[in-house]
């Protein structure tokens, strides 16, 4: 408990602490103070700029980090499975394929994107799930078909960018994870969506819980075992499908923060959910803030900061966890 509670005390002043950083520090700097009082004043042109420019990307990356990571916690629950990650298992690139295809051909309903993402994200899913049983589901074989589909939809992904080069620019928001163009319209699109499906994982924690017995032992206790990894399953394409839509495709954070959360504030989904979300929301924020001024004027996606970190972090979680062979 007292673990669990020192975990929050840092990981919620650490965001704001982030979100203060992130805003003040770039070519355009402010002390925190000064950015505060413009903001109420509206008196100060410096800061009218950062809140038109920085704002939003600073929004978008949280809202897509907590999507992200809640998602990986939704879905490792489903699979039971500590390598299920909508950027592994093909999720991310399924909505990115299907997203660009509607910005391409569709512009005018912008405002829909993540639902669109979302037919691609579940079209992912669910190939992932009839590809993978077998007398069952293995749990490294779906993270294998995982893998198989994630390279497919990447292909579908590239022959189209070559084949509509005006898609190019499209293109590269969705799968570079560019946050530096963002607007308040696409702030609002996330927001609406992302608000809703983080809502609505909280509202499933005890079924995730539930999920961690045998299925056997949760049939005999008269719980309704597909329904609610169906259920849990929609919450998890749709978090993941917003966020790649608005702010492009991140691998790893759906890995990386559950598996941290669950070491610093436990197994219990009431808390992890909230848990991951808040350090899902600090992570692509510090990548974001990290990518435009460690080599400034040249901004680095954070996607690309996130992999590098992410990579080193599958090694260790195979060489270390035995559970993802299924033993």
């Amino acid at each position: 408990m007292t673990k669990m509670l020192f975990s929050f005390i840092l990981a919620i002043p650490l965001l704001i602490i982030l979100i203060l950083y992130s805003a003040t520090t770039g070519s355009i700097e402010v002390g925190p103070f000064e950015l505060i009082k413009g903001l109420f004043t509206g008196e100060n042109e410096q800061v009218a700029i950062i809140k038109d420019l920085r704002f939003p990307r600073i929004i978008i990356s949280m809202i897509a980090g907590a999507s992200l990571a809640v998602s990986g916690v939704l879905l490792q629950a489903v699979m039971r499975n500590p390598l299920a990650e909508p950027g592994i298992i093909g999720v991310s690139s399924g909505a990115a394929f299907v997203t660009i295809l509607m910005v391409t051909f569709f512009p005018t309903l912008f405002f829909f994107t993540p639902l669109f993402a979302f037919f691609g994200g579940a079209l992912a899913f669910i190939l992932v799930y009839i590809f993978s049983w077998k007398s069952g589901l293995n749990p490294l074989r779906m993270i294998l078909i995982g893998v198989a589909i994630n390279a497919l939809f990447t292909g579908l992904t590239e022959l189209f960018k070559m084949a509509n080069p005006t898609s190019l620019t499209s293109s590269i928001s969705v799968t570079m994870s560019t946050l530096s163009m963002k607007t308040w319209n696409d702030v609002e699109i996330i927001v609406i969506y992302g608000t809703i499906g983080l809502l609505l994982a909280f509202l499933l924690f005890s079924w995730c819980n539930h999920l961690g017995l045998e299925d056997k032992t949760l049939q005999n206790l008269g719980f309704r075992t597909n329904r609610a990894r169906f259920m849990i399953s929609i919450v998890a394409v749709l978090l993941a499908s917003v966020a790649t839509a608005i702010a492009g495709m991140f691998t790893f954070v759906g890995l990386l923060i559950p598996h941290i959360g669950r070491s610093l504030v436990g197994t219990n989904h009431k808390v992890l959910i909230p848990f991951s979300a808040i350090i899902g929301a600090s992570l692509i924020l510090l990548a974001d803030t990290l990518g435009r001024t460690l080599m400034a004027p040249i901004e680095i996606p954070a996607s690309v900061l996130i992999a590098v970190i992410g990579g080193p972090f599958l090694i260790i979680l195979l060489r270390k966890s035995e559970r993802i062979y299924g033993n």
